[in-house]
């Protein structure tokens, strides 16, 4: 057994701050909650990102419920990525029950069923608030990165970038970069290689096949007008509490590569927008992206890095960002490395890559002498985890065994009425679900190769009808033209040309005389 009284003592040391924390449970030794070994998370130090993790049924989401719900509480925003479908009860008041009020007991709570403000929003055609980017905003860079093109392709992408900004074709939605490209592989190649150098059919050919099977993963919908603006993320409504933005992506299971591409381009614009802030009290936004795994899934190394890149940086403009996923080793090492709050809970060792994941997972905790952390992680029941975060002074807390509190808002999903009136009330969705379909660069060349193709066939009708005046006129029939005419014209020559001959005697045979 043991020391509780030690125990009580580091953990009471470990976990209090100068600056606000909220309380996410308390910690357990021995299977038992100790009173009083509250373990609080520091706001100032939620920008240092971080992983909730876990295996199926062990309450990962639960966890995330309860870190929004805190963070709504203190003013800050937050935004969810909700893939399984079961984070828009948050937006509906919770319901006790026996196991919740036991609970709350233990950890000396009390529970006050709260519907958190909460705007859907969509990256498809699911009810909520459509998020849209326009291709001029993904940029050559990180448009060369998603499609996975090698440094020839990316700098060919980039030339079409410059070709279309020195020409004034917008770059709105794929359709439009679809039409540039077939462009400038053909009608408008020469004027293009006149000004910019040499194309090759080879990387236009490669570059659209890419385009095309991001088209199939339903990027179109993704790539348009409206864009969402990322400064709609961080409100706060009248009450003082953050807005909870959950993106409803259950239809994107199966195409990672939006997911992907959505994900850096989010990643991106707020690091772009935002100013520098350097340590906050109190984060401007936090992410959880909930089964962080597809963003990884099919990100090659260039993506990798990107998003490495903007982990490491986003941090000074005061963004949290938290990867939940059920096995930690989803997620890179070096954006792993990059994580300050993680929270485990329960991993199953059903085989050896089981036991073998275990292990590795243990090696990533603060030593502690109140636990095996190896043994404890396939121990940990429903709702509990192994907790450890960074102080205020950046070294981590001591690593507890915490039974998590319960959600204050439903755990389970809305209903499709209660999603409907949600949507109904939202301000952000009136103002992103108009459709918009302004003149661009598919438009623009539509027209253009349309008006060639007048100006060539009025050319060639100009040309048939000069020719057709140059050709001799021909002459009208006269009256020697007529058969009839020209009949008794023969015969009358004849006539006379016999009557000639014969005057000068030399007209046919003579008669015999008869004397």
């Amino acid at each position: 057994m043991a020391d509780s009284t030690k125990f009580l003592e580091v953990v009471k040391a470990g976990y209090t701050f100068k600056g606000e924390a909220f309380k996410i449970g308390c910690a357990m030794l021995d299977g038992h909650v100790v009173t009083g070994a509250d373990v609080l998370l520091p706001f100032k130090t939620l920008n240092r990102h971080g992983l909730i993790a876990g295996a199926t049924g062990t309450g990962k989401t639960k966890t995330l419920q309860v870190l929004a719900e805190g963070l709504s509480d203190a003013s800050i925003p937050v935004l969810m990525m909700d893939i399984k479908g079961d984070l828009s009860g948050i937006a509906a008041a919770g319901t006790v029950n026996d196991k919740i009020a036991d609970r709350c007991q233990k950890l000396t709570i009390e529970y006050k069923p709260t519907a958190y403000p909460v705007d859907l929003l969509t990256l498809s055609e699911q009810k909520g608030a459509r998020l849209r980017a326009t291709v001029s905003e993904f940029g050559p860079v990180l448009l060369s990165k998603i499609l996975g093109l090698n440094d020839t392709q990316g700098g060919f992408v980039a030339m079409i970038f410059k070709y279309c900004d020195d020409n004034k074709l917008p770059l709105l939605d794929l359709k439009d970069f679809i039409k540039v490209l077939q462009f400038v592989s053909d009608e408008g190649k020469a004027e293009l290689e006149k000004t910019y150098g040499k194309i090759s059919t080879t990387s236009t050919g490669t570059i659209l096949r890419k385009v095309i099977e991001l088209q199939q993963q339903g990027a179109d919908v993704f790539f348009g007008e409206k864009s969402f603006e990322v400064e709609d993320l961080m409100r706060i409504n009248n009450e003082g509490k953050g807005m909870i933005s959950i993106v409803r992506v259950t239809d994107l299971q199966d195409r990672p590569k939006l997911f992907s591409t959505f994900m850096l381009q989010l990643l991106a614009e707020l690091y772009a927008t935002l100013p520098e802030e350097g340590d906050m009290d109190k984060p401007k936004l936090v992410m959880f992206i909930d089964e962080a795994h597809l963003i990884f899934q099919e990100a090659n190394e260039a993506l990798l890095q990107q998003i490495e890149t903007i982990v490491k940086l986003i941090r000074s403009k005061g963004i949290g960002i938290y990867f939940c996923t059920q096995n930690p080793m989803d997620v890179p090492a070096s954006v792993l490395a990059q994580l300050g709050l993680k929270v485990q809970h329960a991993l199953r060792a059903f085989t050896a890559a089981d036991r073998k994941v275990i292990k590795q997972t243990s090696e990533n905790y603060p030593e502690t002498e109140f636990y095996t952390t190896e043994d404890l992680i396939t121990q940990l029941g429903t709702g509990e985890a192994l907790v450890t975060i960074l102080n205020e002074k950046g070294i981590p807390t001591p690593l507890v065994h915490c039974m998590i509190r319960p959600p204050q808002s439903r755990m389970d999903i809305l209903t499709d009425t209660e999603i409907d009136a949600l949507v109904s009330k939202s301000k952000i969705a009136a103002k992103y679900n108009e459709v918009i379909d302004n003149k661009s660069a598919y438009e623009i060349l539509t027209e253009k190769l349309e008006a060639a193709a007048k100006r060539e066939e009025a050319k060639k009708e100009q040309e048939a009808e000069n020719k057709a005046d140059k050709k001799p006129a021909k002459k009208g029939k006269g009256f020697f033209d007529d058969p009839t005419v020209r009949s008794m014209t023969r015969t009358a020559g004849n006539t006379i040309v016999r009557s000639l001959l014969g005057v000068l005697g030399l007209g046919g045979r003579r008669r015999k005389s008869l004397f």
